[in-house]
């Protein structure tokens, strides 16, 4: 049986992006933040799960469909490498270390909270790290853990973030989080020659390729963000993607997500999603803590720190970044930091542990 999420069904594909792109534009409508990846999230999240299947087709979105696109982010957060926001990295030590204390407090209280839960102890330990989900899901199959169990809270531990971040800055600053298009970086309003826009291309395709080759983390997007912030850098390249593509690229993210509930076990992922919701409330709350702590000694706003710690996707806090012009650079970095240490913390607990 083929891969629904690699095999490829244009009818069914169609269908699913369109759902997403509705769900997207009736969340701009509706002045919901970072509308049109949440929107199209939620939309075909919830058809899905629910097993609705659009003039008999399933809803999916091929992985390399989705691959195809995130590195439109990592290249975009890479034109926010001027040479003043690389000076300031030296001043965010503090909390960069700081993450050694955050990450195993936040694993460790998810941890209790699924094993009060009821779930075994593998599933509970792998299922509650914050950070890394392909890489811990894999560690927790070779410990002898559910995978499918694994994935969901993993999952729901991502998307759960996703939505709460923007819903809590919504909150507490009154305003829409997201422009219409989802990116407001100052070099989005400058016009790419076509020389430019091979370097963008290249920096994406050939960032990957490379920092895959060297198993870097998360390499969809530290492979595009190196190559881009060093073409910004080097003043070969001033502009970013434009604000219309940032914006299919959400949909695209928002569909991909969405998609993943596809086949999965309804009783399991209703018990499930009322233990992962507690665990992300949790590590907001923690990071929040953190991020009141940490503002005034790295000089940089309590939100922007809040946002570096929140357990979320890579992509999709970087997205949020963009949306809110707020401190792009620190919070990529912080976050890439995040995946490695988690992941490295992971496997340090399956030797002592198991």
């Amino acid at each position: 049986m083929k891969n629904p999420f690699t095999r490829i069904d244009p009818v069914a594909l169609g269908l699913t992006l369109a759902l997403g792109a509705a769900g997207g534009l009736a969340a701009k409508l509706l002045h919901l933040p970072i509308a049109l990846l949440l929107g199209s999230l939620v939309t075909t999240g919830v058809a899905a799960a629910s097993g609705w299947r659009p003039f008999g087709k399933s809803i999916l979105l091929p992985m390399r469909l989705r691959l195809a696109f995130v590195p439109v982010i990592g290249v975009s957060i890479g034109g926010a490498f001027t040479p003043a926001v690389l000076a300031g990295i030296a001043d965010w030590w503090p909390s960069l270390l700081a993450l050694f204390l955050f990450l195993p407090l936040s694993h460790a209280v998810g941890y209790a909270i699924y094993r009060r839960g009821g779930l075994p102890r593998v599933e509970s330990f792998f299922g509650a790290v914050p950070g890394g989900l392909i890489e811990t899901v894999q560690l927790g199959e070779e410990a002898g853990g559910d995978v499918r169990l694994m994935t969901v809270l993993q999952f729901l531990r991502l998307i759960l973030t996703i939505i709460f971040v923007p819903l809590i800055f919504t909150v507490l600053t009154g305003g829409m989080v997201g422009s219409a298009s989802g990116i407001s970086l100052p070099a989005a309003a400058l016009p790419l020659s076509l020389a430019e826009v091979a370097i963008l291309l290249a920096a994406g395709v050939l960032g990957f390729a490379t920092a895959r080759a060297l198993h870097l983390p998360a390499a969809i997007m530290t492979g595009p963000i190196l190559f881009s912030a060093t073409a910004h850098a080097a003043g070969i390249v001033h502009g970013v993607p434009p604000a219309w593509l940032v914006g299919v690229t959400q949909i695209v993210i928002g569909c991909g997500l969405g998609a993943r509930f596809a086949g999965v076990d309804r009783r399991m992922l209703a018990r499930a999603f009322g233990l992962a919701a507690i665990n992300a409330v949790a590590a907001l709350l923690i990071a929040f803590a953190f991020a009141l702590t940490l503002s005034p000694i790295v000089d940089e706003p309590a939100p922007a720190v809040f946002l570096s710690f929140a357990p979320g996707g890579l992509a999709e806090m970087s997205l949020i970044a963009l949306s809110l012009q707020m401190s792009l650079v620190f919070v990529t970095l912080h976050h890439i930091a995040r995946i490695i240490l988690s992941v490295t913390m992971a496997k340090l607990g399956m030797r002592w542990l198991f």
